[in-house]
């Protein structure tokens, strides 16, 4: 194991007194090591007490940028891996302008979202997925991409120099976006020489203006979010331009979001702009297939795994838009949206209504999920990681 850098370490602790002269001195740092030599800087804490709270106006915290003090980056070329990273404030960052990812969309992101207990803990939920997952898109896209224990290590270390911005318990999340990207030079039609890993964090609430009320959504045979033999199966950021005209058309017409079908018969449902979807038909929650045209969603993952402990019979599998007529209940999830219910989906000028009130499947896995998030419900599954 290699220590972190002490000189590092003092850089930081300048950066805090310079940044927050009015704070009390730097007190301790995150002193948790990668299991490589590829560590992540260490960061600071406010000495105030693990309470203080960072000045933010909960009642209007939506889903927007609430930029947090600090943010990480490593960086790494094709023939090396990456190495130690290095915390610095929230700010803009130089990058070529013949950069990978300006002009060919070499990029990957991920979400996840650091919780605060009602005894003060902070938890991260399954972080090794998103790591994973990271992984799997580099590979589509010809990136290298840091080890898992170098992203899960990263992502604690910048939870915790951002800790006085995570929300008290039930009034929302830091939300931690890890970015990776093509920044090096390229003219020809190429991987880029260069890579930087990068997190930056937001505190956050709900992600739909509608708050945690019923989703209204729309089916736009005009758009389709992938195709067989594309990149929808990953997280790459050139899956997400294409939809803003197709969700910015649905908001114009009173919408939540769009639902997309496939791209060859335009009959199978696949998933909604931000996150996966599911249908309820008494003991049975069918969701489409992760054919490489969807996002497996980490989200998804814990919510079929989570529906199959409470009894339910789960089918990942294609699901024709007709059957919406006999569904009984739908909901959408996702690490940004949670779990959603939908009260109606709007296809071909018919507006079919699900079951949106009352005892309702969703918010039984939703109370769930959100009880292990938060440390509710005590975790079985390891799938929570605590930040200390």
């Amino acid at each position: 194991m290699v220590q972190r850098s002490s000189c590092i370490r003092n850089l930081v602790q300048s950066l805090w007194a310079a940044s927050f002269p009015s704070k009390l001195p730097y007190c301790r740092g995150y002193t948790s090591q990668a299991a490589s030599s590829l560590t992540v800087a260490s960061q600071p804490s406010a000495c105030s007490g693990d309470n203080e709270y960072a000045d933010v106006d909960l009642d209007k915290l939506g889903f927007g940028l609430t930029p947090v003090d600090f943010m990480c980056i490593m960086r790494c070329s094709k023939e090396e891996n990456f190495k130690e990273g290095r915390l610095t404030r929230f700010g803009n960052i130089e990058i070529s302008p013949s950069a990978g990812v300006l002009n060919y969309g070499q990029g990957l992101y991920e979400g996840t979202k650091a919780n605060r207990t009602a005894s003060g803990r902070i938890l991260l939920f399954r972080p090794e997925q998103n790591a994973t997952r990271m992984k799997h898109g580099a590979e589509r896209m010809c990136m290298p991409s840091p080890s898992i224990e170098q992203f899960v290590d990263a992502v604690k270390e910048i939870v915790f120099a951002n800790k006085r911005w995570i929300p008290p318990p039930g009034k929302g999340s830091l939300y931690v976006r890890p970015l990776l990207l093509g920044s090096g030079p390229i003219l020809g039609l190429a991987p880029a020489p260069e890579y930087t890993f990068l997190i930056y964090a937001s505190p956050v609430h709900n992600y739909f203006k509608e708050g945690t009320a019923p989703l209204n959504l729309y089916i736009d045979e005009n758009f389709v979010r992938a195709s067989p033999g594309g990149a929808g199966g990953v997280k790459t950021i050139t899956n997400y331009a294409p939809v803003l005209k197709a969700i910015a058309r649905a908001k114009n017409r009173g919408f939540s979001d769009v639902l997309y079908l496939d791209a060859l018969h335009r009959k199978y449902l696949k998933e909604v702009s931000s996150c996966n979807i599911f249908i309820v038909k008494g003991n049975l929650i069918s969701t489409p297939a992760a054919n490489g045209t969807i996002l497996e969603g980490v989200t998804r993952k814990s919510i079929i795994e989570t529906a199959r402990d409470h009894g339910y019979q789960v089918e990942e599998r294609p699901i024709l838009v007709d059957e919406l007529v006999d569904t009984d209940e739908v909901f959408c999830t996702g690490t940004a949206v949670g779990v959603a219910p939908v009260a109606s989906i709007t296809h071909q000028n018919r507006r079919i209504e699900f079951k949106s009130e009352g005892r309702l499947v969703s918010q039984e896995l939703c109370s769930t999920l959100v009880g292990l998030q938060t440390g509710r419900i005590e975790d079985t599954k390891g799938w929570t990681v605590e930040v200390h």
